[in-house]
């Protein structure tokens, strides 16, 4: 059993509502309060003389000077585990070339595909753990991570596989999903309709028999697979048992229709989603999940987040860390930014980062700093909660404690 503090300010995000908008008064911030943990939950959140009283045989870790204590980052939709390197895309996407002269030069998801199936396991894992604790010291403490540049058998495995070995070498919790549906490849023969059920019949029972993932996701696009056999894919994966997550609405609307309608946990992009399907989403139980990564790295306009929240929906903010679109991978830094466009309050963007990101990965026991909840948290060198998305990026934990181990 350890005290850990005292901070200047705890902020708990306890007791906020799961959906909707939200104004900073409603955040409760606790000032000279300490965290009780035992075996890597909290127990207690009180004032700090009160703990060291009422538990005098405690494990005493002294927080000197100002120090804010705040939940551990969720980021809920990443796609770090890849080979390969496209710095060229974004010069190319920058200097004016269209998505198809970037595939004719080499580059693009295929390029990603390629490098991904020529790397062994061990180079994969070396890159996917680099990425990790990267995330790790920014203040992730749950990381989604997604397959989808193997694009067959093997390499899908490969990458699922080497997931799951990642997460005996890390402290984060590692959430895989299964992106086999991330485009139909081009050494494929035959149509998407095909490829789906390949995906049905080759992989996810492999995927499903060595527990490798339980979530299934699929890029519903005119570059990737069309709306109805999407939604024939996603009701066959739900009915072998898989979760349902689903790439909606980037550059076309329409598809985050199909996410409620199939039950999906989330729809994620949202960046061309019209009025209409605002208000429809917002009113189901699928998380809209932002990823303002894509935005700035394609330079497409921001998800809606607004305009979601005001319609009573739940947002939650991630990375998309890929090594095309989204090649940052500070989530603070994105949300910062998403927040400016949006004019998203600091309750909104911290709620998006933290419980109701998790309530996207049906994770319930993270994401606040309460009892019985999971002692994830991340501790600032800061007196003000407010300086850490006021510089946007550039003040990163002090400490990041999991399962109350700092790490």
């Amino acid at each position: 059993m350890k005290i850990i503090g005292p901070f200047t300010q705890v902020v708990t995000l306890a007791q906020l509502p799961l959906r909707g908008s939200l104004a900073d008064e409603q955040l409760e911030i606790l000032e000279n309060y300490s965290i009780l943990e035992d075996e890597g939950v909290i127990v207690d959140i009180a004032l700090h003389q009160q703990l060291l009283s009422d538990y005098p045989d405690a494990e005493l870790v002294e927080i000197s000077g100002d120090a804010i204590a705040i939940p551990g980052i969720v980021d809920c939709h990443t796609h770090i585990c890849f080979g390969g390197n496209r710095a060229n895309d974004f010069a190319m996407r920058n200097a004016g070339k269209s998505y198809l002269e970037i595939a004719e030069a080499g580059g693009g998801i295929w390029s990603s595909v390629q490098h991904t199936r020529n790397a062994d396991e061990n180079e994969l894992l070396a890159s996917l753990l680099t990425r990790i604790h990267k995330l790790e010291q920014l203040g992730n403490t749950t990381i989604e991570i997604k397959s989808g540049y193997g694009l067959n058998v093997d390499a899908e495995l490969k990458m699922l596989r080497v997931i799951q070995k990642a997460q005996q070498f890390c402290k984060a919790t590692l959430v895989p999903t299964c992106l086999s549906a991330h485009l139909k490849p081009k050494d494929f023969e035959g149509s998407s309709e095909a490829y789906l059920q390949y995906i049905l019949t080759e992989i996810l029972p492999i995927v499903q028999a060595e527990k490798l993932s339980n979530r299934v996701d699929i890029f519903i696009e005119k570059s990737a697979f069309l709306p109805d056999e999407s939604k024939v894919f996603l009701e066959k994966a739900k009915a072998m048992g898989f979760t349902l997550t689903v790439h909606a609405d980037q550059f076309t609307a329409g598809s985050s229709r199909i996410a409620v309608e199939v039950g999906a946990v989330s729809a994620d992009h949202l960046e061309a989603t019209s009025e209409e399907d605002i208000a429809y989403l917002a009113q189901s139980n699928t998380v809209a999940v932002a990823l303002p990564g894509a935005s700035l790295g394609l330079g497409e306009p921001f998800t809606p987040a607004r305009k979601i929240l005001d319609n009573n929906g739940i947002l939650a903010i991630a990375s998309d860390w890929n090594p095309g679109s989204a090649p940052m991978g500070n989530l603070i830094c994105q949300a910062s930014i998403l927040a400016t466009y949006q004019k998203l309050s600091s309750a909104e963007v911290w709620a998006g980062l933290t419980y109701r990101a998790a309530h996207a990965l049906q994770l319930s026991d993270r994401g606040r700093l309460q009892k019985g909840m999971k002692a994830d948290f991340l501790v600032y060198d800061t007196n003000n909660f407010q300086n850490i998305l006021y510089q946007q990026g550039e003040m990163i934990p002090s400490a990041v404690y999991i399962s109350g181990e700092k790490i």
